[in-house]
């Protein structure tokens, strides 16, 4: 059994998830854990939490964030590591996903509005509005609550993705270029997943990966919740091709999704690749 536990994707409600970053901290102690990063859409906000709740013994605490990203080959999520917080590359980057975020959600309440007829409490949209880094969970949960859908899920297939953005979206090279000057590592998440169920494969998943290692991308999420044993395999042998570093997240949401913390696939796997201990020796992590 491999004989330590790491979770290097998480999320809290300072974006998507529903767990507090104070919570979270909690939860990963009493979980057991070695290492662990938290990685909100655009934000940095709980780590700066997390650092200051830290004990001595707790685990080791990475600094993470995750970008949404899209160009015209397609949609892609880039995480980032060990980056200063504060450095003006990144928060440039995060200033520019927020900003489409904060316009993406307003939109997406405007046209469920105005194309199925949901009536909402404008004190219920400004609460929305109000949030770190609001996003389609938060929509979704309102739309639970007057009874327009019976689950998240469905409230955004059926309903909340039916207007599509093509420009507002940070680019993959934007988001690499950004954590690369703070200092961080550039991770492509969920590999064979760019954005939502969609599944990318051989050739393709292949070719998009090298425009990314092109434009600074150092790394890939070979283990991930969602993975079957084969997905997992091509994934740790596309980091092996091309030298990338690996690492592995579960992608908790806390209550919006049913992922449970640590679910990475690690364990399963019974011992750490090469290329995700030359991710830990970067960031100077023993274990």
């Amino acid at each position: 059994m491999l004989p330590i536990k790491i979770d290097l994707h998480i999320h809290t409600n300072v974006s998507d998830g529903t767990d507090k970053p104070e919570e979270l901290l909690s939860k990963v102690r009493d979980a057991g854990f070695d290492v662990f990063s938290v990685t909100d859409h655009d934000a940095v906000k709980a780590g700066a939490v997390i650092r200051a709740g830290l004990k001595d013994g707790d685990p080791r605490f990475i600094q993470g964030a995750e970008f949404s990203c899209q160009d015209g080959d397609g949609r892609y999520h880039i995480l980032g590591y060990g980056f200063d917080p504060d450095g003006e590359a990144i928060k440039n980057v995060i200033e520019l996903g927020h900003s489409y975020r904060m316009k993406k959600t307003a939109e997406r309440i405007d046209f469920i509005t105005r194309e199925f007829g949901f009536e909402f409490d404008k004190s219920e949209i400004d609460a929305i509005l109000a949030l770190d880094n609001p996003g389609k969970p938060h929509i979704a949960k309102l739309m639970q609550k007057h009874g327009y859908a019976g689950s998240i899920r469905e409230a955004i297939s059926k309903y909340i993705n039916g207007i599509r953005f093509t420009e507002e979206y940070v680019r993959p090279e934007q988001a690499i270029e950004g954590i690369l000057k703070s200092g961080g590592i550039p991770v492509l998440a969920h590999p064979f997943y760019g954005g939502g169920d969609d599944l990318i494969l051989a050739d393709d998943m292949e070719k998009r990966l090298i425009r990314l290692i092109g434009a600074g991308l150092r790394g890939i999420e070979a283990f991930y919740s969602g993975f079957s044993v084969k997905l997992r395999n091509e994934a740790l042998g596309l980091a092996k091709k091309h030298d990338l570093l690996v690492t592995a997240g579960s992608d908790y949401h806390g209550e919006n999704k049913n992922i449970k913390l640590g679910d990475t696939n690690l364990a399963e796997y019974g011992k750490m690749p090469e290329g995700m201990k030359r991710f830990f020796e970067i960031l100077d992590i023993g274990l």
